[in-house]
């Protein structure tokens, strides 16, 4: 059965019309949000673990590989005495979210989010309490040494008591070129497995978006990435000096088999045709 949960719900307060779109007239950022992030989900997990692990809530965020920062902003909502940083080195989409996502703040809460255009590993970002890494993103390190070192770097960069919350996916179907489709409204979000090489791990993935007038934005967005396993994601944030590495498993809607949006700590999970699972790692 599959387990892979639909991480993007429909954002608040957005209506649009079914039909309306079209490949001519859409943006790809704003299409991106509406059907891969799911930031209020995010969020709540944030404050989840915060509780979970160490009985307060946090105040200071770190989105790593931010894009359009929807994260940080989400986070600066959250409470008055919030802070967040957003790194990205793409400064096309940093510019989209400058345009789009920082007029949806009012000036105390735009005075409490800093974007910085910089690698993740050197970002100067420091004593955060939490560093969010979603998206798979991080999946571009394609070597043992990369990825370990942009662990260690998000370390070191924690502060004492800080966490690392990062996403991974996988299951049988991940290993498949094929192509997924999900209707949403005015448009249909298609996650093209593109290419996949069992010699190297690399994968090739390309998100395209398809319209009720037959126009398509066909690849949208294309990652190159290596397909990292959990054994192995977990090895290396030990390695890079976390103290302590979780992975949070989703449970059964026992009506429809599928995933049920709720993640909790386990050592065993289910030999699922797709799965999302998160880890914590504590420094």
């Amino acid at each position: 059965m599959s387990r892979r949960t639909e991480k993007k719900k429909s954002k608040k307060g957005t209506k649009v019309k079914q039909g309306w779109r079209t490949a001519r007239d859409s943006d790809r950022h704003e299409l991106y949000e509406l059907s891969v992030q799911n930031v209020d989900a995010e969020i709540d997990f944030v404050d989840r673990v915060w509780e979970r692990l160490r009985g307060r809530t946090a105040r200071t965020l770190r989105e790593d590989f931010c894009g359009t920062f929807a994260a940080a902003c989400e986070w600066i909502r959250r409470r008055d005495d919030n802070t967040a940083v957003g790194v990205d080195l793409d400064e096309e989409v940093l510019d989209w979210g400058r345009n789009r996502n920082l007029p949806t703040l009012d000036d105390d809460q735009r005075s409490r989010l800093e974007i910085r255009r910089k690698d993740v590993r050197e970002s100067g970002a420091t004593g955060i309490e939490t560093v969010l890494a979603m998206n798979f993103s991080y999946f571009l390190f394609k070597t043992r040494d990369e990825l370990r070192n942009y662990f260690a770097a998000v370390h070191r960069d924690l502060a004492d008591d800080g966490i690392l919350i990062c996403d991974a996916y996988g299951g049988s179907d991940s290993y498949t070129e094929m192509e997924e489709e999900r209707n949403l409204d005015g448009f249909t979000y298609v996650w093209d497995q593109n290419q996949y090489d069992p010699i190297t791990g690399d994968v090739v993935n390309h998100i395209h978006f398809r319209f009720p007038d037959g126009s398509e934005m066909t690849k949208a967005f294309t990652y190159e990435w290596r397909l990292w396993s959990i054994p192995e994601i977990r090895e290396l944030l030990l390695e890079a000096g976390f103290q302590k590495v979780t992975v949070w498993w989703e449970g059964t809607d026992e009506e429809s088999g599928d995933g049920d949006g709720e993640f909790e700590p386990t050592e065993r999970g289910e030999a699922c045709p797709g799965w999302i699972a998160y880890f914590t790692a504590e420094k």
